[in-house]
């Protein structure tokens, strides 16, 4: 086989989501999700040939997930098969991004997989390797193998996606100082995730923001701004790219890592990374139409229409 474009390494979770609050009675839609499903499925969308390294338990649920990762059309080879429990997540759909999610995950097989999980060949020969501060905060074993997964890769994207309820903003900032030099493109969110992970004043200015990210060593720094596209810093130019109006909001989950996905796959496949960017923002912006971290995957037919619709990619050089 040859080798992936795009691996992607984290945990998968069965996901129970609503369109009302959480409270008793209400209707939970189960589907599967998690930040490193999000990513490679939007990957994959976007052309790559999308690989997933993680643990699923060998159980009758696991065999549905790993089916829904297959239809996602993501590479299941990587997927490795143990005992164990589920991770679960809920949510309810929340348009305006505002929610946290409760999570149901210690203790989950995804969480027990460590450095030895590893396929270092495949990780060397792929185009890109993708992982975020969630798989970070997961386990110290699966923290162990994203570094060592981010040494050995040609090119590393890091996604700090930061989630106060899985880590500390001093665990989250650690790591991205680890993981940042090692890293060719890293995509913190602005403002929020910005400010917990540098410990900026909450009057820091977005350029303070792009300076203190890029001091810690990155090869480049996407600075995502939700609907209003993203801030790219490389090689000493700092670019706007402005986001793709998206033509309905249902639920924000998975946006990110679709955004991270898509610019992945985009980069692996070769493309100039303000190009990259911008195919990625229309897609995160189309994402947000459905309920669920893959509720909606755009393809990349629909991802570069979006794009067009909006403006041309040419247009995009640094000032």
């Amino acid at each position: 086989m040859s080798a992936p474009d795009v691996v992607v390494l984290g945990e998968v979770l069965v996901e129970l989501s609503s369109r009302e609050p959480l409270i008793d009675g209400a209707t939970l839609r189960l589907g599967f999700s998690g930040d490193a499903l999000n990513a490679a499925a939007a990957a994959a969308a976007a052309g790559a040939h999308a690989a997933l390294v993680t643990r699923v338990p060998d159980d009758e649920l696991g065999d549905q997930l790993v089916q829904r990762v297959a239809e996602l059309g993501v590479d299941t080879s990587s997927i490795i098969r143990a005992s164990g429990q589920h991770g679960v997540y809920l949510s309810h759909a929340d348009p305006f991004g505002a929610r946290q999610f409760t999570y149901v995950r210690e203790g989950s097989a995804a969480s027990r997989l460590a450095m030895t999980d590893l396929d270092e060949r495949c990780l060397e020969s792929a185009g890109v390797v993708l992982s975020s501060g969630v798989a970070c905060a997961v386990s110290d074993t699966m923290s162990a193998a994203v570094v060592r997964a981010a040494e050995v890769a040609r090119r590393f994207v890091y996604d700090p996606n930061f989630r106060p309820r899985l880590t500390t903003p001093s665990a989250a900032a650690g790591m991205l100082q680890r993981l940042a030099p090692l890293a060719d493109v890293v995509t913190p969110s602005w403002p929020d995730e910005a400010r917990h992970l540098l410990g900026l004043a909450a009057d820091a200015s977005l350029d303070e923001a792009l300076s203190a990210f890029a001091a810690l060593g990155p090869g480049a720094v996407v600075l995502t701004c939700g609907p209003d596209g993203a801030v790219v810093a490389a090689d000493g130019s700092v670019t706007a790219v402005p986001g793709v109006p998206a033509p309905v909001v249902v639920d924000q989950t998975g946006a990110g890592d679709c955004l991270a996905g898509t610019l992945a796959a985009r980069l692996a496949l070769g493309d100039p990374l303000l190009d990259a960017v911008a195919l990625a923002t229309a897609a995160a912006a189309l994402s947000v139409g459905g309920q669920g971290g893959t509720g909606r995957v755009p393809t990349f037919t629909e991802t570069r229409s979006a794009l067009a619709a909006a403006r041309p990619v040419e247009e995009l050089r640094p000032q």
